[in-house]
């Protein structure tokens, strides 16, 4: 859960380094038929400032869009619902204790992992398993200096043609339930894997990065994918695979229709056998990317 987490909502400040030499730019598809075009964009939730990642062919398809599509609407309003609904939904029951859901070696690298990152343990000994994991990793990428505010989503928003359409392809709530919904038993999993991650290799995301400004598909779902598929199977089900599909059956409705739309969903959604533009290929559009 934590490679394909992090690695959709998260990144540093020295990944402006990692720009290549040559003009490179992040994967799009491009979905055809008889008389619609869909552009697929794979977001990156948390960026840095200043990072230089536009491609030309998003900029280019939102100005003749007749609508966008993001996973959540995308503003102030909705950051405020996530919030509500998480502290809502992510806090254990009066008495309930974090640290006593873990063995005591991963009781010693939470405490730890809590005081590097400046999150108090007090709070964070109140969150069940999957919340403290989006703590901990979002502390991470803020001390990296990465936000939502620099991220895709908020930059594409903030550009945004008056009167373009929008459209979310899933609510705060359903969001939040994909996570909370968990077996406890997953969100431990996940959580212990990611502070073992975060504190033997803190640079882990630099390839990541790298085969996103580049566009290099098949590294994404090598690097980004691959390792939750074998670690757990159902976390990968549950937050990757089936809501691909959800969302390829919405698309698909959008697609019978006529005209031309945008869609910006986390890269994590689109690359690999199982992502929504093989998806749609199978379904028979014309899907052109890499």
């Amino acid at each position: 859960m934590r490679r394909v987490l992090a690695f959709l909502g998260a990144l540093a400040g020295a990944f402006l380094g990692l720009v290549p030499a040559a003009r490179a730019e992040p994967p799009v598809w491009i979905v055809r038929d008889a008389d619609s075009e869909m552009l697929l964009f794979g977001s990156v939730h948390l960026l840095p400032p200043g990072l230089d990642w536009r491609p030309r062919a998003l900029d280019a398809a939102i100005v003749a869009a007749d609508d966008i599509w993001f996973e959540l609407d995308v503003g102030p309003e909705a950051e405020r619902e996530v919030a509500r609904l998480a502290a809502e939904a992510g806090v254990l029951p009066p008495g309930g204790s974090l640290l006593a859901m873990l063995e005591p070696a991963d009781q010693t690298r939470l405490i730890g992992m809590a005081g590097r990152l400046g999150v108090p343990m007090a709070n964070l000994d109140r969150l069940e398993p999957w919340l403290a994991e989006v703590a901990l990793a979002t502390a991470a990428y803020a001390k990296a200096g990465a936000t939502s505010a620099d991220g895709v989503e908020a930059q594409v928003a903030a550009r945004l043609p008056e009167g373009l359409n929008r459209r979310a392809l899933e609510t705060p709530a359903e969001q939040i339930g994909f996570f909370d919904g968990a077996p406890e038993d997953v969100q431990i999993t996940s959580l212990t894997r990611t502070l073992a991650e975060l504190e033997t290799d803190p640079d882990g995301y630099l390839d990541l990065v790298r085969a996103w400004l580049a566009g290099d598909a098949e590294a994404l779902d090598r690097e980004a994918l691959q390792p939750l598929r074998e670690a757990s199977p159902e976390a990968f089900h549950r937050l990757v695979e089936a809501r691909n599909i959800r969302w390829t059956a919405e698309l698909d409705a959008r697609l019978k229709g006529a005209g031309r739309t945008v869609v910006v969903v986390g890269v994590g959604h689109l690359v690999g056998e199982g992502g929504v533009p093989g998806r749609l290929r199978a379904l028979g559009y014309s899907v052109t990317g890499p």
